[in-house]
């Protein structure tokens, strides 16, 4: 989708430029091939529109959020096997290796695959095939990758604003405990926010932070009236560490301040945002307007193949679209590997290679605290 075109000299730092990116869906990162390959190995091409993966891009131009869950969810249901979900893992650890992205952690829904579709998967198959896919990124790519057990709203209430039943959570909860040494490392919630808000989650987010899993809902992805308050029952219900999306929380000014002061991460998303229709148009973003303010802003990309971007393309738009120059762009980076939920040795290790990087282009500034 970007039609960002950074200067050549600035295009050549955001390629070469090590990233962490907190926020995206290794569902969502399959790309059209991948998944004409998976539906035609599980004989399900009649779930996709086309077998043309120059065509398929077409599917995903969604009219409003909802359209989108439902693409996002058909996709979701190509991938049925172990060796499936090592195949994307992998694919999704080449895609880094290209992009100059060394930590990633990447949000999985696990609940989907074992109960809502019927395949006969469990979750010690899909913790196997995620951790066949990500050591075999790391030895051929370098890459490093974890895991994000996500509980999908759509599937906890009976439609918007109706009664919540508990065991998705409890489900998902259980399977990320269980994928602890798999490289799980935080809970979190997506789907569709609006009616389904976030306090019905706590007993779930208690015990993920009891038992040392960060916790990591999408709060506020809309810029609607009810947005703000999304992102503050995240932190007070759910003692969230970092707020996926949150862009809704310009409206509060109040919460602005306490994210602030709290330096609670945003994992912002502008195509994302653009694509979903969420956001209008790239000038109403308010990602510019959360840095100014000081709150601890990273970027990311979501959806990849499904929204035509990469995390490249979004670094290119801060600087086309908000004007964004080298130092500014290389903090934004920065903050990624400050609020990665990893092992505290490879965070210091991420960050001391980000830093040398910043050294040899003259960023020193970059690794200054705001």
């Amino acid at each position: 989708m970007s039609e960002s075109t950074a200067s050549p000299d600035l295009d050549r730092l955001i390629v070469g430029m090590p990233k962490a990116e907190l926020h995206i869906h290794l569902e969502g990162s399959l790309q059209p091939a991948t998944a004409i390959e998976l539906a035609r190995r599980h004989n399900l091409t009649h779930t996709l529109p086309t077998t043309d993966p120059a065509r398929l891009a077409d599917w995903f131009e969604f009219t409003d959020f909802a359209d989108f869950i439902r693409v996002i969810t058909a996709i979701q249901n190509l991938i049925r096997t172990a060796d499936d979900f090592a195949l994307v893992a992998y694919q999704a650890g080449a895609a880094m290796a290209e992009q100059s992205i060394r930590y990633s952690e990447l949000t999985v829904s696990p609940y989907n695959h074992t109960h809502i579709f019927d395949k006969g998967l469990n979750i010690g198959a899909i913790l196997a095939g995620l951790e066949e896919g990500r050591r075999s990124a790391k030895a051929d790519f370098g890459v490093e990758m974890r895991w994000v057990f996500d509980i999908a709203r759509n599937f906890c209430f009976s439609g918007p604003g109706g009664v919540y039943d508990p065991h998705p959570a409890e489900t998902t909860l259980r399977y990320a405990l269980q994928g602890q040494e798999s490289g799980v490392v935080a809970l979190g919630i997506g789907g569709n926010e609006e009616g389904r808000p976030p306090e019905p989650f706590a007993h779930a987010f208690r015990e993920a932070g009891r038992q040392g899993l960060g916790r990591v809902p999408h709060a506020g992805e809309s810029l609607a009236p009810w947005a703000a308050g999304h992102v503050r029952g995240s932190i007070e219900a759910l003692g969230a560490d970092r707020i996926g999306h949150g862009i809704g929380v310009i409206r509060d000014p109040h919460l602005l301040a306490v994210l602030a002061d709290r330096a609670i991460p945003l994992e912002v998303c502008p195509t994302s945002n653009l694509r979903t229709r969420v956001c209008e148009r790239l000038a109403l973003h308010p990602f510019p307007h959360l840095d100014r303010m000081g709150l601890m802003v990273t970027l990311n990309s979501d959806d990849p193949p499904m929204f035509g971007n990469t995390l490249n393309d979004e670094y290119r738009l801060l600087s086309t679209g908000f004007g964004y120059g080298p130092a500014d762009l290389a903090r934004i980076a920065r903050n990624a590997f400050t609020a990665a939920l990893c092992e505290p040795a490879l965070r210091r290790s991420l960050l001391e290679e980000f830093d040398a990087w910043a050294r040899t282009h003259g960023l020193e500034a970059a690794s200054e605290s705001r």
